[in-house]
């Protein structure tokens, strides 16, 4: 069984819409794209070549791989041609083709198709981008490891990670790294308990009886 990644750029406050630059995502009337480029250095570059140089497949909602099949074909950059290569799988209801090499669409119900991803021989499976998708990974319970770079801004609207479908879940902090930029390099993985637990005394003094008492009221 393979495993699934989300790797995402987040603010302090969970933004991760549009992170590369105004047009990649404005849906929303969202005003604030590009707020991770002015942060961009040799240490995050390390970091994402790092992130990237084990083999995988890429697993994507449809607005980040319309972004995406708009960009890689046509770039020489660094990663293009990795990009490009790798396996794509698509998540979509609207998409009947795609152009993209070695893309491929995912017909069943979506947590069914990428379930059975999972279950399918191959290398571990990256979801970049694709906050909408990753509501409903995560409703489903279908992520194993969280690869974050959080910058050090808040910006108050925009698609969050940890949005519609998040559901109570403990995680483990694996590994991190602290930037001369200010960007914190963290990685999590699922499945740990949540520890509850209270500070109130152990006897509720009559003033503590008194206030829950009156917040059931």
């Amino acid at each position: 069984m393979r495993e699934l990644i989300v790797n995402a750029f987040l603010t302090l406050d969970g933004v991760m819409q549009a992170p590369g630059g105004p047009e990649e995502d404005p849906s929303g009337g969202f005003e604030r794209g590009g707020w991770s480029v002015g942060y961009w250095d040799e240490q995050i570059e390390s970091a994402m070549g790092e992130a990237l140089s084990r083999p995988f497949d890429l697993v994507l909602g449809r607005k980040t791989y319309e972004i995406f099949a708009a960009h890689w074909p046509h770039s020489d950059e660094p990663g293009a041609e990795l990009f490009n290569n790798v396996t794509k799988h698509v998540a979509s209801t609207k998409l009947k083709e795609l152009e993209w090499e070695n893309s491929r669409l995912i017909e069943d119900d979506v947590p069914d198709g990428i379930g059975a991803l999972k279950e399918a021989d191959g290398p571990e499976l990256q979801v970049h981008g694709s906050a909408n998708l990753i509501q409903t990974l995560l409703r489903h319970g279908l992520i194993d490891e969280f690869r974050l770079l959080i910058y050090p801004l808040v910006l108050g609207e925009g698609k969050r990670l940890f949005d519609g479908g998040t559901v109570p879940a403990g995680l483990d902090l694996t590994r991190s790294q602290i930037l001369s930029n200010g960007v914190i390099i963290a990685t999590y993985r699922s499945g740990a308990a949540i520890r509850y637990g209270s500070f109130a005394l152990e006897t509720p003094s009559e003033a503590e009886q008194a206030r829950r008492a009156k917040q059931e009221r």
